[in-house]
């Protein structure tokens, strides 16, 4: 089975810096393409970023392009979203999403307060 664990969530001051991982088991992870959403209780799930298989395209949605980097790393079956100049708009869990497959993980909590 497909099993996607993301981490690197936690508690940021506006302005601040997170790397979240997302390491990916059960599959040929370097075959597919993946996603980063982000939750907020009662609003629909957002794409924040995007990418193909062998990392040479990404995509991210409107509210964080220019504050966050998506990569990945082939070899270790792991996907990142960097983000930077956070704000408390950025707030949410952050969810790993493998493209085609209807796989997701359990999600991160990212908060930014001060």
């Amino acid at each position: 089975q497909v099993q996607l664990v993301e981490s690197g969530g936690g508690l940021v001051q506006p302005g601040g810096s997170l790397r979240l991982s997302c390491a990916a088991s059960g599959l040929v992870f370097s075959s597919y393409a993946m996603r980063w959403f982000r939750q907020v209780p009662g609003k629909e799930r957002e794409l924040v970023a995007r990418i193909s298989a062998d990392g040479t395209a990404t995509y991210y949605g409107d509210a964080v392009e220019g504050r966050c980097t998506i990569s990945r790393d082939n070899a270790k079956n792991a996907v990142y979203l960097q983000m930077d100049s956070l704000s408390a708009d950025d707030t949410a869990v952050y969810i790993c999403n493998v493209l085609g497959l209807g796989r997701w993980g359990q999600g991160t909590q990212v908060t930014v307060s001060s």
